[in-house]
């Protein structure tokens, strides 16, 4: 048996060609092209074409009208119900019963939905239970326009831009903890809609999809402070997160970290200067405390701040980030699909030996 990793960190459990983050020179390619010659070029449902069907044509199609039922307001818990109901409801054939070109199509059809789904669960959240009208948000160009329309009955262009680019930036980064998930379930043969709700429920925790609702009030903390540089050694010193910083891939600035801030201040976000000056100080803090650990600005930090610019409020983060990985999730249940092998990790015993019931 192989050396046993917590975590199973840098244990390789796939080949991939989906996506390349390059941990020493701050760079992500998404099947060898470069985020940065996509964010600004082409919207998010080329991009998530470019990932499942190494094209971006034709990418994303618009999700078919769809009232979802029973709603509550918590788009992560919708999200990850209704995905689940979908596979039932459309008779979605299992993995390992149905051909390639099927499996894309529902999952097309799928992440189409769950991004619809995402809207309305938010529109719920905001107390207004009436759908908006299937031709208004037909008139959406963009899936993050179409997104906006459908939640809000308007979509400012700022704020499309800032959702685009921020879905582009997480669309896929590898084996984290919902795109392992996926795969998991993926290996089981079961339907498209079983590997992606479970991919949801895996990324609602605060480590993984829901780390940006966390850097907010962080940058308000250091709004109010008399000193950010007081601020940042007060929390350290209580033992507390700085939320946004260190990455288990990276060794240099995560390159989607440098997008988002780019995007922050091309779209005038309110919090910028207080964002930009506390990734000032607690990049020298964390430096001088822990010199030999490179703990650069991550995704999560930068993501905050753009998703603010749209007005997203914290509790609805995971969902975004959901919608977004709605690319990489697909992408990576095809491979699995392909690759036909269940994932059947082994475990090491380290409980008692053998003894007598009497003895508990």
């Amino acid at each position: 048996m192989s050396e046993f990793k917590p975590g199973l960190e840098g244990v390789v459990a796939f080949e991939t060609e989906i996506a390349e983050p390059d941990r020493d020179g701050g760079a992500l390619r998404y099947r060898g092209v470069d985020i940065e010659e996509l964010v600004g070029v082409v919207p998010f449902e080329k991009v998530w074409g470019l990932l499942v069907d190494d094209r971006p044509e034709p990418g994303l199609t618009p999700a078919e009208p769809y009232r979802a039922d029973g709603l509550t307001g918590n788009a992560p818990a919708d999200l990850q119900a209704v995905t689940a109901h979908l596979g039932g409801e459309w008779g979605l054939g299992q993995l390992i019963d149905i051909s390639d070109g099927q499996a894309e199509a529902d999952l097309r059809r799928l992440s189409a939905t769950m991004i619809s789904v995402a809207a309305q669960s938010a529109r719920v959240a905001d107390g207004n239970h009436v759908p908006v009208d299937p031709g208004v948000i037909a008139q959406g160009r963009t899936a993050a326009e179409r997104f906006l329309l459908e939640w809000r009955g308007e979509a400012d262009p700022k704020h499309v831009q800032a959702i685009d680019t921020y879905w582009i930036c997480t669309a896929e980064h590898g084996l984290n903890a919902s795109t392992f998930t996926a795969r998991v379930v993926a290996s089981t043969g079961a339907d498209c809609a079983a590997c992606l709700s479970s991919a949801v429920g895996a990324l609602s925790g605060p480590l993984h999809g829901g780390a940006p609702a966390r850097v907010l009030p962080m940058l308000d903390g250091a709004a109010a402070a008399g000193s950010v540089e007081g601020y940042v050694g007060n929390l350290l010193d209580s033992g507390e997160r700085l939320m946004g910083f260190g990455h288990r891939v990276y060794r240099a600035e995560d390159p989607r970290a440098r997008l988002l801030r780019d995007t922050a201040r091309k779209l005038g976000s309110p919090r910028f200067a207080v964002a930009e000056e506390l990734e000032r100080v607690a990049l020298a803090e964390l430096h001088r405390r822990k010199p030999d650990r490179v703990l650069a600005t991550n995704v999560e930090f930068w993501s905050a701040v753009v998703l603010d610019v749209a007005d997203i409020p914290p509790r609805l983060a995971p969902a975004m980030f959901a919608c977004s990985r709605t690319a990489g999730w697909s992408a990576h249940i095809m491979e699995q699909k392909r690759l036909g092998r269940l994932v059947r990790p082994a475990a090491r015993y380290v409980g008692p030996g053998a003894r007598p019931l009497a003895s508990v």
